[in-house]
């Protein structure tokens, strides 16, 4: 069973993300998380298989946290989910070992890159590639 750790500073996307991700087979959402420094504390006491993580939140975004979690614990894989997806983010995020990225808009693709970081690989939305 894939562990996953949500992180989002939106209660509505946290709940609708877990509803949505629980229908797969074979993964849990192990945990929760409101903001970047919750994410570092849960991804310690949890150790989640993966983490969909927003980038921006209140307190630390998401390149900040990731970039702390991935000292912490580099083995676990992260896929950035946000609205402000734009090239300069792209680049930022790819520079900072986060293994995927993707538009909140883009859940079609969701399942699929969250498939292709469990199984070792890394998941970048084609849209801002070029």
């Amino acid at each position: 069973m894939a562990k996953i750790l949500i992180v989002d500073d939106n209660v509505m996307i946290r709940r609708g993300l877990r509803k949505l991700l629980q229908t797969h087979a074979g993964w849990e959402v192990c945990g929760e998380a409101s903001n970047g420094e919750d994410a570092i504390q849960k991804s310690r006491e949890l150790v989640p298989d993966v983490i969909v993580l927003d980038f921006l939140m209140p307190g630390l975004n998401g390149i900040e946290a990731a970039t702390e979690i991935a000292e912490i614990s580099p083995k676990i894989p992260i896929l950035l989910w946000t609205m402000y997806l734009s090239p300069q983010l792209f680049d930022i995020a790819r520079s900072a070992d986060i293994n995927g990225i993707l538009p909140k808009g883009n859940v079609n693709e969701l399942f699929k890159g969250l498939e292709i970081i469990l199984s070792g690989g890394t998941f970048f939305c084609g849209c801002l590639v070029g």
